[in-house]
């Protein structure tokens, strides 16, 4: 059993190709069934399990750097019960320590269960220096991005708009998912997010379509599975 870890530049077409790769080989995508199998293990309220990625990582100002201030992630139910058997439950908050810590027990799990695609989350740093994980960087041309995310945000509005603001608004939202993956890995692990020596693998989208990507993917997980074998 493999497990590969994606990260990816804000649309460069990422979760698309990882979409692929589950189709291709019949991985699971990790995401909120395996954090709520840890929350539930933990004690937590399993649905109200936070999801602590990049996509929703509070870049954290400056006053908040310089005290060290912790930043609540948010709120959560735990059962308690005392000696007498009753049962209640107590509303806790949740800081990024604890949700990071969550995330980071979820992701130890699902490579201990294998055939598991990460995205994100700082899999790569977590499972690095494991034989039997692939860690792959998908990155694109910046222009190749905007033009992707504005063909998103029309198909969503079905509306086209102007074509400059359209391309400021997706200018911007890149450049905000970027900083967030960068200061997340960062933040938590004292890496740097573009180093290519954290990736075993990196694809440039803007030289190789999506589907043919995700063949490549496939292809260098198949060997290391060969390799496991002999």
């Amino acid at each position: 059993m493999t497990v590969i870890t994606i990260s990816r530049q804000y649309g460069s077409g990422g979760d698309e190709i990882v979409n692929s790769i589950c189709h291709k080989t019949g991985y699971h995508q990790f995401g909120k069934f395996q954090i709520s199998q840890a929350a539930f293990e933990a004690g937590l309220s399993s649905p109200e399990a936070i999801d602590y990625s990049e996509d929703n990582y509070k870049v954290k100002n400056f006053f908040e750097r310089l005290f060290k201030r912790p930043v609540r992630v948010t709120q959560v139910h735990v059962w308690r019960e005392d000696m007498k058997g009753t049962r209640s439950v107590e509303t806790i908050d949740i800081d990024e320590k604890a949700a990071l810590n969550l995330v980071q027990r979820a992701i130890r799990a699902a490579y201990e269960a294998g055939n598991m695609v990460i995205v994100g989350r700082g899999g790569m740093m977590l499972l690095r220096g494991k034989e039997d994980v692939l860690h792959v960087s998908i990155e694109s041309r910046l222009e190749d991005r905007i033009q992707r995310i504005k063909q998103q945000l029309k198909n969503q509005r079905k509306a086209y708009g102007e074509n400059l603001e359209l391309r400021r608004e997706a200018q911007d939202i890149i450049a905000a998912h970027d900083h967030a993956s960068a200061a997340y890995i960062q933040e938590f692990y004292r890496a740097d997010w573009n180093d290519p020596l954290l990736y075993d693998l990196i694809i440039n989208t803007s030289e190789i379509d999506l589907e043919t990507a995700a063949d490549i993917i496939v292809e260098r997980v198949n060997l290391l599975k060969a390799e496991a074998i002999h």
